[in-house]
């Protein structure tokens, strides 16, 4: 998906809405249990509920690697099913040495190598730019740099200064820009962070934003929208444990295609408010 296509979606669907996928079998309504792939077919309702609320899906890599040879097939089935009008973000946060980074760009990338061809990945940029190289060099693809991430310890590094007081999320982005552009890269910037998008925006006006945060983690949209929006939206606001775990009964999929629908309705006021659609 291009960048165009992502914000003719966006502005279609009055949406910049991305739902998590992080599927953790031990929270998924019992009577799924009795499915030969319970998270799968967990996935597979969430999806049919909430495809035209949203416009990318993020299944978290980790609850899928965790059941071994079975997560990573009930992860290709949903990667499968993903509306082709929605960005796919796998939430990975790979980031290592040139050669290795380049067999995770192909497990994520190469459909014919993998079975597994998603548009977007999240990546680490700690160990700099021979590990994330590999993944921009994949034509029409997203890569996903962490900046600034929503939860506690990302304080620890993330926030703190060099001798000439620039934080080390600055540093982040500032380098990062050279090496790509804003149709094929975008940061992670937490929801939680509030009035710090102002910071990310003075380095990337023009990239995309995927934020965490909002929903159960108590991140403000409408302070997401104040400082991060730009004149294309340029976010890509995630929720995941306040849609995809609104229920645990039976009613799960239609809970969480109310919780979604209330997302999409205060993003539309937002898009709406900006003049953007």
């Amino acid at each position: 998906m291009t960048r165009n296509e992502l914000i003719h979606q966006i502005k279609i669907k009055r949406s910049f809405l991305c739902v998590g996928l992080d599927t953790d079998i031990s929270k998924i309504p019992a009577h799924l249990l009795d499915y030969e792939d319970p998270i799968f077919e967990f996935n597979r309702q969430i999806i049919e509920a909430t495809a035209d609320l949203c416009v990318a899906y993020k299944p978290n890599i980790a609850f899928y690697e965790s059941m071994g040879a079975s997560g990573w097939e009930s992860l290709r089935k949903t990667w499968d099913i993903l509306p082709k009008d929605c960005l796919s973000i796998a939430d990975a946060k790979r980031g290592d040495i040139g050669n290795t980074s380049e067999r995770y760009a192909r497990a994520f990338f190469d459909q014919a190598h993998s079975g597994l061809g998603f548009d977007a990945i999240t990546v680490a940029p700690y160990m700099g730019h021979d590990s994330v190289q590999p993944f921009l060099q994949f034509r029409g693809k997203w890569t996903i740099v962490l900046a600034l991430t929503s939860n506690a310890g990302g304080m620890d590094f993330q926030t703190t200064s060099d001798a000439s007081g620039v934080p080390l999320f600055e540093r982040v982005i500032q380098k990062t820009n050279t090496w790509g552009n804003p149709e094929n890269l975008m940061y992670v910037v937490g929801a939680t962070r509030g009035q710090a998008f102002e910071s990310v925006r003075k380095h990337a006006p023009d990239h995309f934003l995927l934020v965490p945060g909002v929903g159960a983690q108590g991140g403000s949209l409408y302070d997401v929208c104040k400082y991060g929006m730009t004149a294309d939206c340029g976010l890509l606001v995630n929720a995941t444990r306040s849609v995809i775990y609104a229920s645990n009964g039976t009613d799960f999929a239609e809970r969480a295609r109310q919780e979604a629908h209330a997302l999409q309705q205060e993003m539309e006021r937002e898009l709406v408010a900006r003049g953007i659609v």
